[in-house]
């Protein structure tokens, strides 16, 4: 009996590439939630930036995790696992670190085994486009703002525009993070890390988690590389751009922090009783918005790529008047050689699979009644 977690979808699409279906498999590792605040709850406060012990635990929680899961897997006689997720939950006053996946077989075995992140709809498109999965790999950075920048960016608030300070520390962060991801996938062997997700955690009192987890893979066409190539383009975005004959180069960030400024916040409570546009915080917004577009752009420009591609620009309000803008894309180019293996790609590859349980016993009435008319 198989007790799998792959949609009928995901089935038919690994089918297509010589797998079939093993079962759910889990690994765990739970550490004292009062442990990791020790640590950081006195080094938050001082200069700001990585904090590299909750880094460290954290990495090592997420690791020992996904060993387990590996164990397990190949415990079932599998040879891979797709969809694997690492997860953070609080119980009971524990963190426990959690790797989820559905392990997948051949009948043939080739002894190579691999983890990959991607869904089995994204595995396929991968193998098709040429990228073969090594391992599923991590980069994480725990952060904080820092009293001394914080004090920085109070003064600097009275003016408004951007926070420099700031800036250059969560664009450190957040490329920090991208080079673990890399450094990992080049020690499995990899020249290619795909189907990247990038996430932001809520880690204790003034203390974040950039997480980025993707499918370390290799591509013969790429040869060897001084680094990764690294792309969050999805399974048939990837497939349809290798398709037209690209292949992703590097996954470009860009962040920038602005100041609303002392008197901008005067102005806007005063103009908020009254209708009509807040001029001065649409243009701190608006440049903020175009710092970390220039910010993608030159970078792409540095590693000659033809274009930056699936861009997308998420701003967060971090507190005292202070937003961060962050854009996120794919820088690409044309390479020779880089093809599909089919012409054209199978619907069942494109297909998403919707959720069907849905848990509503915490909402409120009138959440509920809305959901209700809206169903």
């Amino acid at each position: 009996m198989v007790l799998s977690g792959l949609s009928g979808n995901e089935l038919y699409c690994l089918d297509q590439i010589g797998w079939r279906p093993g079962n759910v498999v889990v690994g765990n590792s739970v550490y004292s939630l009062g442990l990791l605040r020790s640590i950081g709850s006195g080094l938050q406060t001082l200069s700001g930036g990585e904090i590299a012990s909750i880094t460290s635990i954290v990495s090592d929680g997420r690791h020992a995790a996904l060993a387990r899961v590996k164990k397990e897997a190949v415990n079932d006689n599998a040879g891979g696992i797709t969809g694997v997720t690492s997860e953070l939950r609080s119980i009971s006053g524990f963190i426990e670190f959690l790797a989820i996946g559905s392990s997948i077989r051949r009948d043939e075995p080739d002894g190579q085994f691999f983890s990959t992140a991607c869904s089995g709809q994204d595995l396929y498109c991968q193998v098709d486009s040429g990228y073969h999965p090594v391992q599923f790999v991590i980069g994480n950075v725990a952060y904080a703002m820092g009293v001394g920048r914080g004090v920085m960016s109070l003064f600097r608030s009275f003016a408004g525009g951007e926070v420099h300070e700031i800036s250059q520390m969560y664009n450190h962060t957040r490329h920090l993070a991208l080079q673990r991801l890399e450094a990992e996938a080049a020690a499995a062997g990899a020249n290619s890390v795909v189907d990247i997700v990038t996430t932001i955690h809520t880690f204790g009192p003034g203390v974040r988690e950039m997480l980025m987890v993707g499918t370390a893979s290799h591509n013969p066409v790429l040869g060897k590389v001084a680094r990764p190539v690294t792309s969050e383009l999805t399974g048939d975005e990837l497939w349809n751009l290798t398709r037209l004959g690209y292949a992703p180069l590097r996954l470009c960030l860009g962040t920038s922090v602005y100041a609303l400024g002392f008197t901008g916040g005067v102005s806007a409570f005063f103009r908020s009783f009254m209708r009509g546009e807040l001029d001065g915080v649409t243009r701190l917004i608006y440049e903020a918005r175009e710092n970390c577009l220039d910010h993608i752009r030159r970078e792409a420009d540095q590693i000659g790529a033809d274009a930056v591609v699936g861009t997308k620009i998420y701003i967060y309000e971090l507190g005292g008047g202070l937003v961060e803008v962050m854009a996120i894309g794919t820088a690409v180019k044309k390479v020779d050689g880089i093809a599909t293996r089919s012409a054209q790609l199978i619907p069942q590859a494109i297909t998403r699979d919707r959720d069907t349980f849905f848990d509503r016993s915490t909402l409120g009435l009138a959440e509920t009644r809305s959901l209700q008319r809206n169903s």
